[in-house]
């Protein structure tokens, strides 16, 4: 038996299977490490590859390649979501319309947040407000301690939402389900829900914000167990996936393996953080996963 290795996931339908002891990795012992919120986990896996597998957010996986940090990704979508309604605005303001924030101060809790990341791709691509055109202010600096942040960047002590309420902000970068926990804001995208049901329709995939990623040295000195959780991360997926599909937004997100759809949506994610200056090497989805290809033969 091999381990025990950490592993640091947050509770979903599809991973409780492996943390309950439903699923087994077939002669991998997995210690559980609890990280709430599991954002804090990031930090210390790419700086440190405190946990041997990890949940990891796409944009600082991007800044983890670019700074050659030893890990790999492996091709399990943990968590997406939708960002249409992911930037918020004060209620009772007048009304700000995603053009007039070009110019304007705009808080996000880091700049390399993922969901900051797709956010701003959709103010670009829909709206023609690039990253460039906003002042971002932040809270917390990058995961990868190496990455360099654009100059148009600035770090504070103070509360977002307390930014936004004293109008130093002309809106924040906040998640649906933590937005839905804060008083008086409104979803800067009166029409959200019609933008994404655009989104997927012209895409065909929900945006990605987590996926696994596991020690290089662990994929190089023990591929069979690195394949072993990958199969039992699979199976896990598999077991939460309804007899009945919903079309929930997980089900249509969360899914395994090397896929057109996978590479499709990284792409567009690494088009962005190129454009967005959170990484500053050309990066492609092919090569994110080209090492756990070659241990797997996907």
């Amino acid at each position: 038996m091999t381990g025990p290795w950490t592993i640091a996931l947050r509770d979903y339908a599809h991973t409780i299977p492996l943390k309950d002891g439903t699923v087994v990795p077939e002669g991998v012992e997995l210690n559980f490490v609890d990280v709430e919120p599991i954002h804090r986990a990031f930090a210390p896996m790419v700086r440190d590859s405190a946990y041997d597998i990890s949940e990891l957010a796409i944009a600082t996986l991007f800044q983890a390649v670019d700074a050659q940090r030893p890990i790999v990704a492996l091709p399990v979508v943990l968590h997406g979501n939708f960002h249409h309604r992911s930037i918020s605005v004060l209620d009772g303001q007048t009304r700000v319309r995603p053009e007039d924030l070009a110019g304007r101060r705009v808080g996000v809790r880091a700049y390399s947040q993922t969901t900051g990341l797709w956010v701003r791709g959709i103010l670009s691509d829909g709206y023609g407000v690039r990253a460039q055109d906003v002042t971002w202010v932040t809270t917390e600096g990058p995961h990868v301690t190496s990455a360099v942040e654009p100059d148009n960047v600035e770090r504070t002590d103070a509360k977002l939402v307390d930014l936004l309420t004293a109008e130093e902000l002309a809106a924040v970068v906040i998640g649906a389900r933590s937005a839905d926990h804060v008083e008086n804001l409104t979803p800067l995208l009166s029409d959200w829900k019609e933008r994404q049901e655009q989104y997927y329709a012209e895409h065909g995939w929900v945006p990605i914000n987590h996926v696994a990623v596991v020690r290089r040295e662990l994929v190089e000195s023990n591929p069979d167990g690195v394949r072993a959780v990958y199969l039992a991360l699979q199976r896990g997926i598999d077991l939460a996936c309804p007899e009945t599909p919903t079309d929930s937004t997980r089900e249509l997100v969360v899914r395994y393996g090397v896929t057109e759809t996978l590479l499709s949506t990284f792409e567009t994610a690494l088009r962005y953080a190129r454009e967005q200056n959170v990484i500053h090497t050309t990066i492609t989805a092919a090569e994110i996963f080209a090492p756990f290809g070659e241990f797997v033969g996907e």
